[in-house]
């Protein structure tokens, strides 16, 4: 039995899941927006029958058992650690900074028996599913190199909100950056050791954005990642990432891995490969075309997945009653909050880069910091 579904956010990424929901036999039964006035006119958009501003409403609703959330990073964590907290199934976007994706990680640990996983589209697209089985299978033989290029339009709202500030999560580091780190490491099978990068906000004003307000979140970045091997050493994986969002034009999404004897490439949702010696490339996946809805706000690799995506967890909870684990099955393939957390923490790494311009190195949370440890530092220090 399918469980009763909550969707908290009312933006692009909600009007796409709500339909595709329902098209797999979910029944969404309410939704929550940050104002009564959002909340309502997608909820008669969508047909759902319930609506509210207040977060309690809908975790609390007799007849939601899976939250849905995609709102902004900085409110993440406090919902999806309550909705765990009560009972909930949870699958949500990124939060905002690694403090809180460790919460939600120790949340998770807490209540096992209950699917919590990262809204990570891209691991669910065919392309890459069809990808992370040929390197498994030795296509390209020994990983090299990989390369990534995404370029867009800007990624910011039409009016001032947290797209345009860094400290709240926007950015295309922190938007669309994530997503590419959690498909590196779950395609080379390996995390970040070290990075090296470089952001910049080349448009500070635009439109109803103006006057003491400027854009503080990135529109550029490039990011290098050594990935396996100890952080001291030379082996491993190359990862190359560069995220332009000035571009006009059509959305383009390219990952190339290069290997000893040949790269696998997906150019968009086709996947492509090449042995060395061949002449040319060969279709692999892909190029059947996209018959789901349309999103002018989403780009299709990562539209296509979330359909893929929503068709996981239709199986997972269907099969669940005879596995009692969410670690078999269609979702084995989806991030969990500990690839949320590692995630972030590479991130905040390539963050830490581009202020230093030196390679920094990944360490990945292992207990929540003492917020009073920096003070005691900078009183150490001015009393030395």
């Amino acid at each position: 039995m399918l469980p009763g579904v909550g969707v908290f956010g009312t933006g692009s990424t909600a009007r796409v899941l709500v339909p595709m929901l329902k098209a797999e036999g979910f029944e969404v039964h309410a939704l929550w927006g940050q104002s009564e006035d959002e909340a309502r006119c997608l909820a008669e958009e969508l047909s759902i029958p319930f609506h509210t501003s207040r977060s309690d409403d809908v975790l609390l609703h007799p007849d939601v058992d899976l939250v849905c959330i995609y709102i902004p990073p900085s409110m993440t964590r406090q919902i999806a650690v309550k909705a765990l907290g009560i009972g909930k199934n949870v699958v949500c976007e990124k939060a905002a900074t690694a403090v809180d994706s460790f919460k939600m990680v120790t949340a998770a640990r807490y209540y096992p028996q209950l699917l919590s996983m990262m809204g990570n589209t891209l691991r669910f697209l065919p392309a890459f599913v069809a990808m992370h089985k040929l390197l498994a299978d030795g296509y390209i033989g020994e990983m090299q190199v990989c390369d990534v290029r995404v370029y867009g339009p800007s990624l910011l709202d039409h009016s001032y909100g947290w797209t345009c500030e860094e400290l709240m999560g926007g950015g295309g580091l922190h938007t669309v950056g994530s997503a590419i780190i959690d498909l590196l490491s779950f395609l080379t099978g390996a995390r970040a050791s070290r990075v090296h990068g470089l952001l910049r906000t080349f448009v500070q004003q635009k439109g109803l954005i103006r006057g003491i307000r400027r854009i503080t979140s990135d529109d550029f970045c490039f990011f290098q990642m050594l990935m396996g091997g100890s952080s001291s050493s030379s082996s491993g994986v190359c990862c190359t990432v560069m995220l332009n969002f000035n571009m006009p034009g059509s959305f383009v999404h390219e990952v190339m891995i290069v290997g000893s004897s040949g790269r696998l490439v997906a150019r968009g949702t086709e996947l492509y490969g090449q042995r060395n010696g061949s002449r040319s490339e060969e279709l692999l996946s892909g190029g059947g075309g996209w018959a789901g809805p349309e999103s002018k706000d989403m780009p299709l690799p990562h539209l296509q997945g979330l359909s893929a995506m929503v068709k996981a967890l239709r199986q997972s909870f269907q099969a669940h009653e005879e596995r009692r684990s969410w670690a078999r099955g269609p979702v084995a393939l989806a991030p969990t909050f500990e690839d949320g957390l590692y995630v972030q923490t590479v991130v905040e790494a390539v963050k830490r880069s581009s202020g230093s311009g030196e390679w920094e190195c990944v360490e990945v949370m292992s207990q929540e910091p003492d917020p009073n440890h920096n003070l005691c530092e900078a009183l150490q220090r001015n009393k030395n």
